[in-house]
């Protein structure tokens, strides 16, 4: 039913910063985040020990079942409020739904799969909105807590951290290869399980290492919220594309040809501030632009702390996750994003 599914139907990230410079900005001094430094969520201060955190997020359907849908577009959506450092709370349904074209069934275990993954991460939906309109997407309006002075933002990140990427990636590209009847069966079941990963256990290794720089990976792809996170943070941002971890046969399936059309809308976002290793494998480069649907956490910590953070990462179960770029990388197959 859809052309672009999941994070891959965003609007392109150049096109968005356009749009955004006509945003007016509210004047408010409990504004801690607004999309000044279009990070992953805003925060309002209620009081010196409480703020809110606050995201919405949709999407037209990324894989075949609508439960499978549900669980997806309710990870996404939550998602947010992790990478920022929060507790996520509270949630409303956001449906578009074509009642004449789908039975009822198909709207119920949309609405069951966002329920069972919000509860999984404690979260309570308490109400929400739908129009009738096709095709059908879904997402979440999420609330959650951080302490004021605990926020983790895109513009933590300091000369010198290490990175690290919590998800392999490669989700954009093998749901195109199922389109496409390119992809495998492990592919797409191995895809689909990491979109359902909630973030929640990266989260709490950040905030027990008072990690103050991270993002989420979404729709812009590694290299893009890599950027963004580099513009925020006034710092240059070194990745060893041979060091991030991927999915399955992603790297096959770019060989084959299989790039969707949001890694070149990515790609355009970045291309003025990317500088490649001239030797850089045009498979790996074009990975990097993939946009990714409920990615993982990207984290900027001081060399002195990721021995342990990855320990803890590992142990929480999240052992994909690498070490993907240094200050003192040498190889040849980095991408380099200079503000």
């Amino acid at each position: 039913m859809v052309e672009s599914g999941g994070c891959s139907a965003k609007i392109s990230p150049k096109q968005l910063e356009e749009i955004l410079k006509y945003l007016p900005l509210p004047k408010d001094p409990n504004i801690l985040v607004d999309i000044d430094t279009q990070d992953d969520a805003g925060v309002y201060k209620v009081n010196d020990n409480l703020a809110l955190v606050l995201t919405t997020d949709f999407f037209p359907p990324v894989c075949s079942d609508p439960y499978e849908f549900g669980q997806i577009a309710a990870a996404n959506s939550i998602s947010d409020v992790y990478a920022m450092g929060g507790d996520p709370v509270l949630a409303l349904n956001i449906m578009m739904f074509p009642a004449a074209k789908l039975p009822m069934e198909a709207y119920a275990e949309i609405l069951k799969g966002g329920f069972d993954k919000a509860t999984e991460a404690g979260v309570r939906i308490i109400g929400g909105h739908t129009i009738d309109d096709f095709p059908p997407k879904y997402g979440l309006a999420v609330v959650g807590y951080i302490h004021p002075e605990k926020i983790i933002t895109n513009a933590g990140a300091k000369p010198g951290d290490y990175l690290i990427l919590t998800k392999p990636i490669g989700t954009g590209v093998i749901m195109a290869g199922q389109r496409l009847g390119m992809a495998t069966d492990s592919d797409v079941t191995e895809a689909k399980y990491m979109m359902k990963l909630l973030n929640k256990s990266g989260a709490e290794v950040m905030k027990k290492y008072n990690i103050r720089g991270a993002t989420d990976i979404t729709g812009f792809g590694l290299a893009g919220h890599a950027l963004k996170m580099a513009k925020a943070s006034n710092v240059s941002m070194k990745i060893s594309m041979e060091k991030v971890p991927l999915i399955g046969n992603v790297y096959n399936l770019v060989d084959e040809g299989c790039i969707p059309g949001a890694s070149f809308r990515n790609l355009e976002f970045v291309e003025e501030h990317l500088l490649s290793a001239p030797s850089l494998d045009y498979n790996l480069k074009m990975i990097a632009f993939d946009a990714q649907t409920s990615g993982g956490l990207l984290m900027s910590i001081s060399h002195d702390k990721v021995e342990e953070v990855l320990n803890d990462l590992n142990a929480a179960g999240l052992t994909f996750s690498s070490v993907i770029g240094t200050d003192s990388q040498t190889n040849d197959q980095y991408l380099r994003m200079d503000t």
